[in-house]
């Protein structure tokens, strides 16, 4: 065998190693850098005529009547849709996240309660600055079914649910080791986060571009805060932190 080739296969089998054991941080890189680029180009484009078009053709679909008592389907829809859009609401989140922080301090879960107060933090920072950079003005009143109170891009509901829910299922999907079970877990965080920003637009709370880029900016933030986690988990274990995660107290 050629030296240099016995030379590059040590490296090629260590750089696989590597790859495979931080395959979950490259995917988040990833996520994080789409969700960016997706941001800055819906940002671009709500003030071209052709996203403008997107979102009155998206608003006029599902809500074809002026008169927020009239929206797309049948009546229970719209029951629905009230009852499913709270759950992206800061209330509701806020309620979440509380029994979540104290469910993760009991189980010695410092690192990921500390995380998840910062990263819901750092979400309503970015809603709302966002919101006062763009001043973007909400779907017309008429086509409203439920009340607004500030600016519509990005959607502050979209982007909040996708940080809570979404580092939610990060972490929770670390406590299983069956792969099935991951998958569950992360799909569920994913169609609660799909499904608030879906009700946003059907209830003519915000325009189509506006989910998007709140669940951009979300996501993109979310891997942020799972990354970070990853980094200092590794550095506290190697200097045996107090704040790391630690296995759940015995019974």
């Amino acid at each position: 065998m050629p030296r240099r080739l016995s030379n590059a296969l040590p490296l090629a089998r260590r750089a696989y190693g590597l790859a495979r054991t931080e395959i979950a941080a490259l995917a988040a890189l990833i996520v994080i850098a789409l969700g960016i680029m997706t941001f800055i180009e819906l940002a671009d484009d709500m003030t071209e005529s052709d996203g403008q078009a997107f979102d009155q053709s998206v608003l006029a679909m599902l809500r074809p009547f002026a008169d927020p008592s009239r929206p797309w389907g049948p009546w229970w829809l719209k029951e629905a849709a009230d009852d499913i859009t709270s759950l992206g609401g800061i209330s509701v989140l806020g309620l979440f996240a509380t029994i979540a922080i104290l469910f993760l301090i009991f189980q010695r879960k410092r690192l990921s309660a500390l995380l998840l107060v910062l990263g819901l933090a750092g979400g309503v920072m970015l809603s709302e600055g966002l919101k006062s950079l763009f001043e973007r003005e909400r779907p017309p009143a008429a086509y409203q079914a439920v009340e607004t109170i500030n600016a519509s891009f990005p959607s502050g509901h979209a982007l909040l649910s996708a940080v809570f829910y979404l580092s939610l299922g990060v972490m929770l999907s670390r406590a299983f080791t069956q792969r099935r079970m991951k998958t569950y877990v992360m799909g569920v965080a994913i169609l609660m986060t799909v499904l608030v920003g879906i009700t946003r637009i059907y209830l003519g709370a915000h325009w189509a571009s506006d989910v998007f880029a709140g669940w951009s900016v979300g996501a993109a933030w979310a891997m942020a805060l799972w990354l970070m986690s990853h980094a200092i988990e590794r550095r506290q274990r190697a200097h045996h932190s107090k704040l790391q995660d630690k296995a759940p107290p015995p019974d």
